[in-house]
C-alpha cells in the first residue's frame, strides 16, 4: 500500500482489523499521499458489495488476504479447507467481481493476486495452503485471457520468505522456549534456506514488483506468475532431483 501510494496511487485499504488499517493510513498520510480504508472481511460477499457500491473508479486491485495453513493430509477437516479457500480463493474472486465493472467501463485495469511458489511446486504437509495458492495461480491465468479484450491485465506475484506479521507471531511463540532469541537471529535462521543472500526478504522487495505490475510500465504483461523468493523454489527443485 505504501509503495503504491509513493508511486502516485490514491490508496484504499481493506482489512478485518481497524488498528492495522489506521497504522498504514497514518504512514501514508505522513508521505502527503491519499489513503482511505474500510473494515472488511473478504470472505463476506455482502460486505464487499456494500463497500464497492461507494467506490466510483478503480484502476488497480491487489488481492493480498491470506494466512499460512499447512497440515498433513490426514489432519485436514472441512473447517480447515473452507477457511483457507474462503479467504484466499473465494475472497479473491469476490474482490475481482467487485472491481471488474469499473475497470471494464474505463477500458483499463490491473489486478495483482498474491500467491506463493508453493502453488507451483507443493511440498509435503502443505495442504490446504498449497492447494489454494495453486488455485489462485490458475484463476489468474484464466481470467487474464477473459479480460484481455477490456485491456484489464491480471498477474500473480508468488512470494517466498518475507519479514511479516505471520513470522513475527512464530518468533513470539519460540520465545517461550528460547527467551534470549532475538528477532534478528530468528530471521537469520529462517533465511539459511534461501539461495540469494541467505536472507529473508524485505516487504519492500515484493512491493516493488507488485507496483511494477500495477503500473503502465508493465502494459504488455498479463497472465504471468512471477516468483519473488530469492531463488528458493528453483533451488528446492534442483535439490530434489
Amino acid at each position: 500500500a505504501i509503495a503504491l501510494a509513493e508511486a502516485g496511487a490514491n490508496v484504499i485499504i481493506l482489512s478485518r482489523t481497524e488498528k492495522d488499517l489506521l497504522i498504514v493510513q497514518s504512514k501514508i498520510k505522513k508521505l502527503k499521499k491519499k489513503c482511505s480504508y474500510y473494515v472488511c472481511d473478504v470472505t463476506n460477499l455482502k460486505e464487499i458489495k456494500k463497500i464497492f457500491s461507494e467506490i466510483n473508479k478503480l484502476d488497480i486491485l491487489v488481492n493480498n488476504a491470506g494466512t499460512s495453513s499447512a497440515h498433513p493430509i490426514m489432519n485436514i477437516t472441512d473447517e480447515i479447507m473452507n477457511e483457507d479457500l474462503g479467504t484466499k480463493l473465494f475472497g479473491a474472486i469476490y474482490m475481482i467481481q467487485a472491481v471488474v465493472p469499473s475497470m471494464k467501463k474505463n477500458r483499463k485495469g490491473s489486478i495483482v493476486n498474491i500467491t506463493t511458489p508453493g502453488g507451483k511446486a507443493s511440498g509435503a504437509n502443505t495442504v490446504p495452503t498449497s492447494v489454494s495458492r495453486a488455485a489462485g495461480i490458475s484463476l489468474t491465468k484464466a481470467i487474464s485471457k477473459e479480460l484481455c479484450e477490456f485491456n484489464i491485465r491480471v498477474n500473480t506475484v508468488c512470494v517466498g520468505l518475507f519479514k511479516s506479521g505471520q513470522h513475527r507471531k512464530r518468533y513470539e511463540a519460540r520465545l517461550k522456549d528460547e527467551p534470549s532469541l532475538t528477532i534478528e537471529e530468528f530471521y537469520t535462521q529462517l533465511g539459511e534456506s534461501v539461495p540469494l543472500g541467505k536472507r529473508v526478504g524485505e516487504a519492500e522487495e515484493a512491493a516493488a514488483l507488485i507496483t511494477f505490475l500495477s503500473s503502465d510500465v508493465s502494459s504488455y504483461t498479463t497472465g504471468t506468475a512471477i516468483n519473488v523468493d530469492g531463488g528458493m523454489l528453483q533451488w528446492k527443485a534442483n535439490n530434489e532431483r
